[in-house]
Formats: structure tokens, sequence, C-alpha cells
């Protein structure tokens, strides 16, 4: 009898496993049916300008729901579509491309914080701080610290892919652990919280610059700061780690099994892993002083009364030259405790070190500058035209006709944003394309930008573990395959896939806690709601 019992879960199982492979296999061919997301901005764009006319002669048009007297509005109250598929048009596109380009925000401040990134990473600090951060922790707390440094690396986004992945698979087979369920903690972290961080990174600027002219389609003078959602990302760390920690341990380890070296491809790595040398200790204890320094320094510009960095006339944060200028903090806070962190070890010498790195990753830029460019003639069409103020009000109405204007919203609106990712895997990509249509929507029923942003992040992060699409996907396989050496796409996604759907449920649950039932702001000065 339980030998047929054996028998029919044994067929159970290998079905749910063709089906789920056969359903990977879908995401993978219509993802690589979609061109690449610089050609499909171009495609857009095109598409606007087409559209546009053709939305101009049916006489598409919309009721200008701002108050009389509001900046921007029209003074008949309508909002009609401009043709971008005329003369008028054509002159407007032509006179406009540069500048829609030099103009688009997230361009000037990504490049301005990664400058600072760079030289901490090619220093050596931000690998060193990472590996001590794992290697340091005691084993109870190992996989903690692997999710938890690996959610943090995301400040240098090569750097969790490229270094702690690699080396968490290494720590777990040390400990005489499956090195896969250590890959996988690493994975989890680095992807799957991917807009999680303590610290502004490159990818607060970006979404910020992004957010802006969308929310100013509404409000001509909304804006979304780089901080905007940082309250809500800081929590956010401590619950991925708990929950990647929690599904590593009890749901991916145990069905991993015990690890059998047999299944090794030739080039298995070696689990003899070397700490930290003390110059790497010394150069991270001055590379914390510095840091100390320059935080007392920053606090002194905006704390005091009368600070010279302070709102000169509430002696605030919010809307001070200090939150305006933060991307130039950030630059500092990496550069330089970076730098004292390479005179240290003897990784930089001089200025031509640090003129070096942040040459390098300049140079490795060269494709998001291209996408950029696109990017930002998207954006700009779509507001010239006024089709996505005019979506964003149709959408707005319909979804109080459905009575969908509830926080609930938020969960479809999350979901959306998830299931888009599996096939368009670039942040700034997807949020370019989806922010001018439903960042203005959401605004219209109430909900203020930096809230609707804070909700995109989870959407944007959780599915990164499970779609082939991920620019790290075939690295991390790579990884995978020489502990396994027959690891497939279908087994690596069937093995990310329990930490997308924790985190999923979990970060939502957590949105919906922080926000709508403790009403505590995403950011500071981040409003939940939006008042015209």
């Amino acid at each position: 009898m339980s030998k047929a019992v054996d028998t029919a879960n044994s067929t159970n199982a290998e079905k749910q496993s063709g089906l789920f492979n056969r359903f990977l296999a879908t995401v993978e061919f219509l993802g690589n049916m979609l061109p690449h997301p610089i050609t499909l901005f171009a495609l857009f764009c095109v598409a606007i300008i087409v559209f546009s006319g053709i939305a101009d002669w049916f006489g598409l048009s919309a009721i200008d729901p701002r108050p009389i007297g509001s900046a921007g509005r029209d003074p008949d109250g309508v909002i009609e579509v401009v043709s971008l598929l005329s003369a008028e048009g054509l002159q407007r596109i032509v006179t406009g491309l540069v500048t829609n380009f030099t103009s688009f925000a997230p361009l000037g401040t990504v490049l301005v914080a990664l400058l600072g990134v760079s030289v901490a990473e090619h220093s050596g600090l931000l690998s060193a701080a990472m590996r001590g951060m794992v290697m340091g922790a005691s084993k109870r707390l190992v996989t903690f610290m692997v999710v938890f440094a690996a959610i943090l690396s995301n400040t240098a986004s090569e750097l969790g892919y490229v270094v702690l992945i690699p080396l968490a698979a290494m720590i777990f087979h040390s400990l005489g652990r499956h090195p896969l369920a250590g890959l996988a903690a690493a994975f989890a972290g680095v992807s799957g919280g991917y807009s999680a961080n303590l610290l502004l990174g490159t990818i607060d600027p970006l979404l910020a610059g992004i957010t802006t002219p969308a929310a100013q389609m509404i409000d001509p003078n909304y804006q979304v700061s780089t901080e905007a959602n940082w309250y809500f990302m800081m929590i956010s760390v401590l619950l991925i780690a708990v929950l990647g920690t929690l599904v590593t341990e009890k749901i991916v380890e145990p069905r991993l099994g015990k690890y059998n070296p047999d299944e090794a491809s030739d080039d298995l790595p070696s689990s003899d892993i070397q700490g930290l040398s003390a110059r790497e200790k010394s150069g991270l204890k001055w590379a914390g002083f510095s840091l100390l320094l320059i935080g007392l320094l920053l606090a002194w510009t905006i704390v005091p009364e009368g600070a010279i960095l302070a709102h000169p006339e509430t002696g605030g944060f919010q809307h001070s030259p200090f939150s305006k200028g933060i991307v130039v903090f950030i630059f500092v806070t990496f550069a330089i405790p970076g730098f004292v962190y390479g005179r240290i070890v003897g990784t930089m010498k001089n200025d031509k070190d640090v003129i070096n790195a942040m040459s390098k990753s300049m140079s490795s830029m060269g494709m998001y500058i291209v996408l950029v460019f696109f990017a930002a003639q998207f954006v700009a069409f779509f507001k010239w035209t006024n089709l996505g103020t005019i979506l964003a009000i149709n959408g707005a109405a319909l979804l109080q006709a459905l009575n969908l204007t509830g926080p609930e919203i938020f969960v479809l609106f999350i979901l959306m944003c998830a299931l888009v990712n599996l096939s368009l895997g670039s942040s700034s990509a997807q949020w370019a394309i989806t922010a001018p249509i439903f960042v203005p929507m959401l605004m219209l029923i109430g909900y203020a930008p930096e809230t609707i942003q804070a909700a995109y992040r989870i959407g944007d992060s959780v599915t990164n573990l499970i779609t082939p699409m991920m620019s790290y996907f075939g690295l991390i396989l790579a990884v995978a395959t020489k502990y396994k050496k027959d690891m497939g796409i279908g087994t690596l996604v069937a093995t990310m896939l329990p930490y997308s759907m924790i985190f999923f449920v979990g970060w939502v649950a957590l949105f919906y806690l922080w926000v709508f039932v403790l009403g505590m702001p995403v950011g500071p000065g981040s409003p939940i709601y939006y008042t015209p």
C-alpha cells in the first residue's frame, strides 16, 4: 500500500514539475520575444507620435479635475490631446530632443551618486565590509547575516551578484550545509530585496527623477525627493532579512536535503575560505571612523538651530538645501571612506587611482545612458501630448466607478508591477513606462506619489528571483552549476519561488500596516495622501 502511495505521490510531483517547467518556458519565450528595452522605448516614442495624431483626429479629451485657477489648468477645463503628428509637433520634437535628454533628472543624479559608490567599490571597501559581516557571524546567525549583507550590497549593484552570492555558497559548503541554500539566501537578499536598504543608493534618485515628472502631470509644482521612501525601505531590510532566513532554513534547505559532492562539476570551488587580513580590518576601522566624522559634520549642517543647510524659514529638513542636495552627500559618504580604506590597504595611493575608479564605473554606464536618452524622449512625448493625463483621469474615473479607491488598489498595483517585471527586468525601464500612467491616476483618487513609488518598488523586487529576464540570472545559474552540474533554469526558479511568494505576501502586509494602519510616512516629509 505504501509503495502505491509513494508511486502516486511521485507521479503527481512529476506532473507538477512538468507544468511548472512549461510555465517557466512560456515566461522565458515571451520575454525573449520582447525587444531590448532601448528598442522598446524607441518603438513607444514612435507609437505615441502616431497615436497622438489619431487621438487628436477623434477629439479624445478629458475634464480637468483640478480646481479653477490651479497652475497649468486650461481655462475651459478640458484637456485635449496635442498631436505630435503635425508640423508643430515635428518642430517640438526636433528642438526638444537634446534638452529632453540633458534635463532628465535621473541622468545626472545617478551618475553623481555612482561616482562616489565607485570609489568605495573599487578600493575594496564594500567587498571587505560584506565579507566581514558574513564571515564574522556565528553559525546560528550565518543565514540571517548572508541575507542581510546581500540586501545592503544593493548600494553597489554588481557587488552582491559577483562577490556575495558565490561567497555565500562557499560559506554554507564549508559549514557542511547545502551550498545551493547559501546561494539561494544571498540571491534572495540581493535580488528579491533589491529596493530595500539602510542607506540611500543609486536607485533612490533614479526612481524619484521618474516619479517627479509623472506627478507634475497633475500638480506642476510637485517634487519627489531622493529620500522619499527611506523610512519604509529601512524597515523593509529587517523584514526581508527575517523572511529570507525563515524560507532558507524552513523550506529551501530541507527541500534540498544533504549535499552530495558527486553532483558537483569538475571545477567545484574550494570550501576553504580566507578571512579578512589584518590590513583589511585596519582599513575597515579607519573607513568607519571617517564615516563617523562625515556623519557628525553633516549633522552639524542640518540639526542645530540656524544650521546652514536647514530650511531657511522652517529650520527643518523637508525642502531644505540638504534634502535637495542629498545626492552630493551620497557621493561624499561613499567616496571619502572608500579612499581612506584604499590608502590603508594599498589599493588606492593617490588621486589618479580615485579618478581611474570613477572612470571605470562611468565606462560601464554606456548602456544606461543610451536607455536614458530614449526613456527621456518617451516621458517628454507622453507629457507633451497630454495622453498620460487623459489616461490617468479616465482610469481614475473607472476606479471610482468600480469603487476601487481604498488601500486594496495597491495590492492589485503591486501584483501588476510584479507580473510586468517577469518580462521587463529593468527597474528604471519599467517605471519610466508605468509611472506616467499610474502615478497621476492614483494621485487623482487621493494617494501621494511617494506612497505610489514605494508600492512600485515592492512589485519591482519580489519577482526578480524567478525571471530568466533578470540580467544576472545567467551568472547565478553558472555559479549554481558548479555545485550541481545538471542545474537548469527550471530547478533554479523552483528553488527561488518560495522566496518570491513569501516576500510578496510579507512585504505587501508590511506596506499596508506601515502606511494605512499605523499612518507612518514612507520617508522624511513624504505624505501618504495627495491633497490638491
